[in-house]
């Protein structure tokens, strides 16, 4: 019985219809979804989590189908000889890059440490010219506030 009463479900709302803006720069792109972020400020924003650097697949441990020097090559086996070497040439590249990418890091990091060392340099330079002004001005100073007229020297006949 109280499935055959059907209860009216409120109209929702109607959402306001909005003019189709096409971004003409990329600054325009970029200001419509601040804007379309900044409506509910409450509303949490996703962020898309980084992608993992691609990896070439490992070598296998045990090859089964091991390529005889004795038999006649099928015309399957070229593929097969084909698609191992290009994923050994994959794998070949990518170890080359990332031997490229350690070595300009390596060679930053360098760099820093020399920029680093440079600067303390200068500054313990200009640390010390510093204070050297610092103790003459110590220096004139006192000798501005003895008095003159105390000149008290030996004669010498």
């Amino acid at each position: 019985m109280a499935a055959d009463e059907a209860v009216p479900k409120p109209a929702r709302p109607k959402k306001e219809q909005q003019p189709l803006i096409i971004p003409k720069n990329a600054t325009d792109e970029q200001r419509l979804k601040l804007e379309r972020l900044m409506r509910n400020p409450d509303k949490p924003a996703a962020i898309p989590e980084r992608q993992k650097e691609w990896t070439p697949r490992t070598a296998p441990e045990f090859v089964r189908d091991v390529m005889g020097s004795s038999a006649g090559a099928g015309s399957g086996e070229f593929h097969v000889y084909r698609h191992l070497r290009r994923r050994e040439y994959q794998r070949q590249e990518f170890m080359d890059t990332i031997t490229d990418k350690q070595k300009l890091d390596d060679d930053f990091q360098k760099k820093l440490l020399d920029n680093k060392l440079l600067q303390e340099e200068k500054t313990a330079k200009r640390r010390l010219k510093r204070q050297k002004m610092k103790e003459k001005k110590k220096l004139s100073k006192k000798v501005k506030k003895e008095p003159k007229g105390l000149d008290i020297s030996i004669p010498s006949y």
